[in-house]
């Protein structure tokens, strides 16, 4: 073998190394970006609004009943507000996941839905040990309770 000929044995290896460690870092650093990404939030049934339940039980039992001409209803606006207890105010959540509102001020009871992030609430009163609340959500007047401490007050 020549000179020439080990010179560029050296070189094609030590080329094809360069291009083995180049395309493996690309491939890691497409990887772990794909992989840090943050998957949506589901929304599980539980968690829609209670309109939106009975309306996929009433199409539910439309299915099955023989169709006939009906004419449409008016649909009412907004429920009326209820009047707020004495020294309720309104809130925002600050919990950047969310929080679970639940049917009573425990951690065992049942998960009635959900308040998001930034959202606006009615702070209705503090349980015996202080470590709930108890609020109505300001768009369909749905009260439950939420872990204490995650609100702050707003300024309106």
């Amino acid at each position: 073998m020549s000179l020439s000929g080990i010179f560029k044995f050296l070189l094609g290896f030590f080329i094809g190394i360069l291009f083995l460690v180049v395309f493996g870092v690309g491939a890691a650093y497409y990887f772990w970006t794909r992989l840090s990404i943050t998957p949506q939030k589901p929304i599980f049934a539980e968690e829609q609004p209670k309109k939106l339940q009975t309306a996929k039980k009433a199409s539910l039992t439309q299915a099955s009943k023989p169709k006939a001409i009906s004419k449409p209803t008016p649909t009412p606006s907004k429920s009326p507000v209820k009047e707020l207890p004495p020294g309720a105010y309104k809130a925002r959540v600050t919990w950047p996941e969310g929080l679970s509102l639940r049917d009573a001020p425990t951690l065992d009871s049942n998960r009635i839905g959900g308040v998001a992030a930034n959202q606006q609430v009615f702070v209705l009163k503090l349980s015996d040990d202080g470590k709930w609340q108890q609020v109505r959500l300001a768009e369909d007047n749905q009260e439950g309770w939420i872990k204490a401490g995650n609100t702050e007050k707003a300024n309106n």
